[in-house]
């Protein structure tokens, strides 16, 4: 008895041997096929980079904005408490002194019939 394979058991594992390297082969094109270019995946990392860019002005636009819109309530603040001080003023100077200058009249006036 032969060990060697015969001439058709060596035709049937070299068809299986083709038969597994097509599938290979069309299962590497497959794979291939849903890879990205690497063109296209640098156009997207500059797109996605470019919104993150603008995106990063967008926050710093409004934070700054709001440091503003701060920034002018406290002015707004300081303006109505230096109004309500001058108000204060007003109102003593306007009705408290004169209220004083007529008591102090009045005494005198009352000092000067007493003497």
């Amino acid at each position: 008895m032969s060990t060697d394979p015969t001439l058709g058991e060596v035709m049937r594992r070299l068809e299986d041997v083709r038969q597994d390297l097509k599938e290979d082969v069309r299962e590497l094109g497959t794979r291939l096929d849903s890879k990205v270019s690497m063109e296209r995946y640098q156009l997207e990392q500059l797109a996605r980079d470019e919104a993150l860019r603008l995106l990063a002005e967008r926050v710093t636009s409004i934070e700054s904005d709001r440091e503003q819109e701060k920034e002018r309530k406290r002015q707004q603040d300081q303006k109505d408490a230096d109004r309500r001080a001058a108000d204060r003023r007003l109102i003593l100077s306007a009705l408290v002194v004169p209220v004083l200058l007529l008591l102090l009249n009045v005494y005198m006036n009352a000092q000067g019939a007493g003497a």
